[in-house]
């Protein structure tokens, strides 16, 4: 295979393992902060066992980001050297501030709030938690950043072919920034909803719920109701965005080949790049025109006006309607869940509805990596858009160097998402310790750590029989 086609395959394996990861810390750090919160204000060891369980969730999400996100960055170096060459002055600082300011603020406070509840007074353990999810979100902020810069390149200058900063501020802000940033933030929170909904579904399903699982599933279920919409109207905003600063990925997404008024949806059709043309279209007569442009009878662009400088259509276009229909499946599932789990008391889900919650419980993933390939995907044949093409960055790297190293990726990738998944499924079987909520028991504010113990909550001695801290954080 092409040399390039093959360095664009392994960025695009690398970074799709990665972005699983973040994808869940981002908003299950807030999560493990609000039922932290629960525990101490209420003093309901069902919270407190949530959040024992959860941050394990949260560690293992985490270390495998940071993994994935290391030898993602290698490739910078190894296939696309040209890049930092000609976009490094910008790209460079933006990853900077990233490790400088979020990782930092994460890794410094992650083993407080692992190991440190026993140790540390229980408000500088809650600040410690909640440092940790500030981090997640900055670390969202600034990579949000660069991505959306190079999808919508401002404040930059170039001087003998390479690119300098001109306006900071222009640069952080750029045109798409806000958009992708809320949208990602979005998909975050979703993805945790229906993980927290799933693993909750499944511990119903196999008779192992403990006294937190109806608390964890009316939070998944409550998130995943209130986020959805939030979600469709963010993504609107992002589309009149990109319509307006990226028309030919706008294009290859619905389809449209001919300029056209009065553009149908198409919710099938086979897009054939030769005949320039779609094959069994079903569509709604005018409802692109209405919803991209707010008007029945509003013009869309269309490829032909991009001859040589549009996506492939194929990836954007089922892309798209990935995304769309496990968004509308995340609408009936959360909407439907919520009202039939409230109706019962917030005891009882049918049978039916938590098995559809239990297959949904990464349906997040599928909708985030659906969405990040027709983001991605969408701007080539550009790497910055509209100003530096991808075949000019790549290095001139054997063939079959790249693809022994692509395979060796996938294979270790496939490897860890398994056991990633089947740790999940085997903590959430395991069944709860009765003696780590005994330990706990009600949070009292005024504790502190036992001189020289560091075992029992703050102030607290610990049941008989109780496992160490290290122990309950992850056995």
């Amino acid at each position: 295979m092409d040399p390039l086609i093959l360095a664009r395959l392994q960025f695009a394996l690398n970074i799709t393992f990665h972005i699983l990861f973040p994808t869940i810390t981002i908003a299950l750090g807030w999560v493990v902060l609000f039922m932290l919160w629960r525990w101490r204000r209420r003093g309901d060891a069902a919270w407190f066992a949530a959040y024992q369980f959860w941050t394990k969730v949260f560690a293992l999400s985490f270390a495998l980001g940071v993994v994935s996100g290391v030898t993602m960055s290698f490739q910078f170096g190894t296939n696309w050297p040209g890049f930092m060459e000609r976009a490094g002055n910008i790209a460079g600082p933006l990853l900077g501030y990233e490790v400088l300011t979020a990782f930092f603020l994460e890794a410094g406070f992650l083993g407080i709030m692992l190991f440190g509840r026993e140790r540390v007074s229980p408000r500088v353990h809650f600040i410690a938690t909640a440092t940790v999810a500030f981090g997640t979100t900055l670390s969202a902020f600034w990579i949000l950043s660069l991505n959306s810069w190079m999808q919508t390149p401002t404040g930059y200058e170039i001087r003998d072919g390479v690119m300098h900063a001109a306006d900071w501020w222009a640069i952080v802000f750029n045109p798409s920034f806000p958009y992708r940033l809320a949208h990602k933030l979005l998909a975050s929170g979703l993805t945790v909803a229906f993980l927290l909904a799933g693993v909750s579904a499944w511990q119903m399903l196999k008779g192992v719920a403990r006294a937190e699982t109806p608390r964890v599933l009316r939070l998944g279920l409550t998130m995943a109701a209130v986020l959805i919409p939030l979600q469709f109207l963010a993504g609107d905003m992002h589309g009149l965005n990109t319509l307006q600063h990226q028309p030919a990925k706008i294009a290859a997404m619905e389809g449209v080949w001919e300029t056209e008024r009065g553009a149908p949806l198409l919710l099938f059709a086979v897009p054939d790049e030769q005949a320039k043309e779609n094959r069994l279209a079903i569509g709604i007569p005018r409802l692109a025109s209405l919803i991209l442009k707010h008007d029945t009878d509003g013009e869309i662009r269309g490829l032909n006006e991009f001859e040589g400088r549009h996506p492939p259509v194929k990836p954007l276009f089922y892309g798209f309607r990935v995304m769309v229909g496990m968004g509308v499946a995340m609408l009936i599932a959360g909407w439907g869940g919520w009202w039939l789990f409230r109706r019962s008391g917030w005891t009882r889900l049918p049978r039916a509805w938590l098995w559809g919650l239990s297959l949904m419980t990464f349906s997040g993933w599928v909708a985030t990596v659906a969405g990040w390939y027709v983001t991605e995907i969408g701007r080539q044949p550009f790497i910055v858009y509209g100003v530096i093409q991808t075949h000019e960055v790549a290095a001139r790297n054997p063939g079959a160097m790249i693809a022994a190293s692509l395979a060796g990726y996938a294979t270790v990738y496939l490897a860890l998402l398994i056991a990633y998944i089947a740790a999940i499924k085997r903590m959430a079987e395991k069944g709860g310790k009765a003696a780590d909520a005994a330990a706990a028991g009600p949070f009292d504010p005024t504790d502190a750590p036992r001189s020289g113990s560091p075992a029992g909550q703050a102030g607290t001695p610990p049941a008989a029989g109780a496992s160490p801290v290290i122990s309950r954080t992850f056995a």
